[in-house]
């Protein structure tokens, strides 16, 4: 694996995240998100975006929103062909260290029941807080719950 550069992204990123999001999320559970979702909410305040980049070409992301002293992980996604390489905890770290640099005490997730990415958050110290009971819905009208999970900053 060569070197995972971090930088901002925004709107002209978004094919670029429509391909990771295409690689990463499973259109069975209803994961991914629009691109005009992604676009609309980059212009609301306290929304960043961080892109995983290696050899320039981005291979990851990580949507992240901030209001007062809370924040919330949008949204992370990693391209399947560099998976287990480190770029998904790299991104986490970097959501971390934004989130601390901003004052926000607490940061929270939702993510999808039995998705691998949990043993991500539980290294980051995130716990399991709650149920949202059929929260994702895919294309053929199968729900599936979320987890919803927090970990304390200070």
């Amino acid at each position: 694996m060569r070197l995972i550069e971090l930088v901002a992204g925004g709107g002209a990123d978004a094919e670029a995240i429509d391909r990771v999001m295409a690689a990463a999320f499973d259109p069975r559970y209803g994961e991914a998100w629009t691109r005009g979702q992604v676009v609309g909410i980059l212009a609301m305040p306290g929304v960043w975006m961080t892109l995983a980049r290696v050899d320039e070409r981005v291979v990851g992301f990580a949507l992240s929103r901030a209001i007062m002293d809370e924040a919330e992980l949008l949204l992370i996604a990693v391209d399947p062909a560099v998976a287990r390489t480190g770029v998904g905890a790299t991104l986490l770290r970097s959501v971390i260290g934004e989130c601390r640099a901003r004052g926000v005490r607490r940061l929270h997730l939702e993510v999808r029941a039995n998705n691998p990415a949990v043993a991500l958050y539980a290294a980051h110290g995130f716990r399991r807080e709650g149920v949202r009971r059929h929260y994702y819905r895919s294309r053929a009208g199968e729900t599936f719950d979320a987890h919803t999970y927090a970990v304390a900053l200070d």
